[in-house]
């Protein structure tokens, strides 16, 4: 026999507070995505800049 009565909402509350926990666990994920390929972005324009800076140097050594 069910014992709850008619304005028992405990399961939607229930429903309802799995999915605030899943938005914000989906929303931490792609946060953390985000930062890391924007420090990975960043770590390769690094990367890309020494290498033209590096070049252009070789470049003015062998002119001399």
């Amino acid at each position: 026999m069910n014992d709850r009565g008619w304005g028992d909402d405990s399961e939607y509350h229930d429903a309802v507070r799995r999915a605030a926990r899943a938005t914000r666990n989906g929303w931490a994920v792609i946060a953390g995505t985000v930062g890391v390929l924007g420090c990975a972005l960043t770590v390769l324009a690094a990367l890309c800049a020494v290498a033209v800076v590096s070049a252009l140097y070789t470049m003015s050594v062998m002119q001399s």
